[in-house]
């Protein structure tokens, strides 16, 4: 077979992922799978922070204003519980990992050898 421009080798960063599981059927949708539960928790802090930063803002703004004042605070709470969910949720899958010895959160891809 005639190469006209060699050949190209992934870096070694990504490599890395290629390497796991072992190169074996499937396992690229669990990787993925774990990569999107932990970048949706990545995204859920960012958006904790910018709703403080906006709920701050808006209770600055509210000059004294009953309504405005409360809603500033309900999106305060809102906030707050819902990064509580997301950190428990990444909590529950680190003990159930414990606990049964399956690894959620970083996944190990078992099967018959190459």
């Amino acid at each position: 077979m005639l190469q006209l421009f060699g050949t190209i080798d992934p870096p070694d960063a990504v490599q890395k992922y290629i390497n796991l599981g072992n190169n074996q059927a499937g396992s690229g949708l669990i990787v993925f799978i774990s990569n999107l539960l932990k970048f949706a928790g990545i995204i859920g802090g960012i958006y904790l922070v910018v709703q403080f930063i906006l709920a701050g803002y808006g209770y600055i703004s509210a000059n004294g204003d009953p309504k405005r004042t409360e809603a500033a605070w309900a999106q305060i709470w809102q906030s707050l519980l819902g990064i509580v969910i997301i950190a428990s949720a990444f909590v529950l899958a680190g003990v159930v990992g414990r606990i049964t010895g399956i690894n959620i959160l970083n996944p190990t891809i078992y099967g018959p050898g190459p």
